[in-house]
C-alpha cells in the first residue's frame, strides 16, 4: 500500500540514506566537499523540518520537507525514479499543505523542468545558496495552478493508455 505521512521516527538514518543516493544521482555538479558538508548537516535539518514521507509497505521510496508554503525538498530513491512519486508528493504540498514556492538549484535542469511542468516560474534568483556556497538557486513560485492540474491529469492519461 502507498501511502504519504508525516515522519515521525526519531530515525533519520534511512532519510538521510535516502537523501545522499538521491543527491548523487542527481546533483553531479556539486564538488565532493561541499556534497560532504552538506551530508553533515543533514541529520540536523531533519530533525527540525516537518517531513512527509511517500511509502509502498515498509519501503520509504520519497520524501518531502515543506515549511509555511515552502517546499524546502523533495527526494526521490533513485530506483524508483519515474514512477510518479515525486509528482505525488508534489501534488500532496500543493493540494494538502497548500505550498506555493520551491528552490532549485539551477544546475538542476531535470528537477526545474518538473516544477515548471506543474505550473511553477522563476521569481528570482540567487547566485549563491544558504550556506553561501556557489551554487546558483531558482526561487519558483506557483503561478500557473492550472499547470499543476493539468500536469496531473497528462499523467493521468498516459497512464491510462498503457
Amino acid at each position: 500500500m502507498q501511502n504519504i505521512i508525516p515522519f515521525s521516527s526519531p530515525d533519520f538514518s534511512n532519510i538521510c540514506t535516502l537523501w545522499e543516493n538521491s543527491v548523487l544521482a542527481t546533483h553531479h555538479f556539486l564538488a565532493q566537499e561541499d556534497f560532504d558538508y552538506y551530508k553533515e548537516m543533514v541529520p540536523d535539518y531533519f530533525s527540525q523540518a516537518t517531513l512527509y514521507v511517500y511509502q509502498d509497505g515498509d519501503v520509504i521510496k520519497g520524501f518531502l520537507g515543506v515549511s509555511e508554503d515552502n517546499i524546502d525538498m523533495l527526494f526521490v530513491d533513485p530506483a524508483y525514479l519515474g514512477q510518479g512519486i515525486g509528482k505525488a508528493l508534489l501534488l500532496y504540498a500543493l493540494n494538502e499543505l497548500g505550498a506555493q514556492k520551491v528552490d532549485v538549484n539551477e544546475q538542476n535542469a531535470h528537477a526545474y523542468q518538473f516544477y515548471q511542468h506543474f505550473g511553477f516560474v522563476v521569481v528570482c534568483r540567487s547566485e549563491i545558496d544558504d550556506m553561501q556556497k556557489p551554487y546558483p538557486i531558482l526561487h519558483l513560485e506557483l503561478k500557473n495552478r492550472y499547470g499543476a492540474i493539468q500536469g496531473a491529469a497528462i499523467e493521468i492519461k498516459k497512464e491510462e493508455s498503457i
